[in-house]
């Protein structure tokens, strides 16, 4: 049985060493329940140790917690604490910082949403860039974003090209000029993706599949044909 985390109603358990070795216990579920506890009682004492956990934790329903645990405490407190850990060459520290901050939603973080972010070289931490970005960008700068994101049309696999393509219909009509160029690409690749896009922000609910299939036999065709579907 895993250990119970005792929580105090009163004055919380944050300054409980136990609590704090209860953050790297081998079990996963002694873990979630630290997790747990810290966010039920937050304290500032306890944000350091929240974030390194982050960047190390195996478990994705334990990672979830901790990052529930961080949107308990304020964004002021927390927001420069991930910003910081942006820049850590642990990918895994990065992803979860990002996708904490799109869980807070606090917009002074936009800045430190990069263009390096955007084009990380790891996978899962450019998908969550991306989809922080679209929560996060201010409306004068989504534009932007689209024609960053654009550049991103045709990376790889299926999951990394549906995360794409759901981060820019997030930001609507801004991606069509974006979408229009990525049409004209010598790279079919690029060209199938940018069609699939466009499918699924005219029809959300034609589904991805769909569209990519759509978007094949378009590009199949020729330029001709994918020039007059995007008019």
């Amino acid at each position: 049985m895993p250990e119970v985390i005792p929580i105090d109603s009163t004055h919380g358990n944050s300054r409980d060493p136990r609590l704090l070795a209860a953050l790297g216990a081998k079990s996963s579920s002694t873990r979630l329940q630290a997790a747990l506890a810290a966010g039920t009682h937050p304290d500032p004492g306890l944000l350091d140790a929240l974030v390194a956990r982050c960047a190390i934790e195996p478990d994705f329903f334990v990672r979830d917690m901790l990052t529930w645990a961080l949107t308990r405490f304020p964004p002021e407190v927390t927001v420069p604490r991930l910003r910081a850990e942006l820049h850590s060459e642990r990918a895994q520290a990065r992803s979860q910082a990002l996708h904490t901050l799109s869980k807070i939603g606090d917009g002074s973080a936009w800045p430190a949403i990069t263009r390096s972010l955007l084009r990380d070289a790891d996978d899962e931490v450019a998908r969550t860039a991306w989809r922080t970005a679209v929560v996060l960008v201010p409306e004068e700068e989504r534009e932007g974003l689209a024609v960053e994101l654009a550049t991103q049309l045709g990376r790889g696999d299926r999951t990394m090209r549906l995360s794409l393509s759901r981060a820019l219909v997030e930001l609507s009509d801004v991606i069509e000029p974006a979408l229009r160029t990525a049409l004209a690409s010598d790279d079919p690749t690029v060209r199938a993706h940018a069609r699939a896009t466009q499918r699924l922000l005219l029809d959300p609910d034609a589904g991805f599949d769909a569209a990519v299939d759509e978007a094949k036999r378009m590009v199949a065709l020729g330029p001709e044909w994918v020039g007059e579907a995007a008019c």
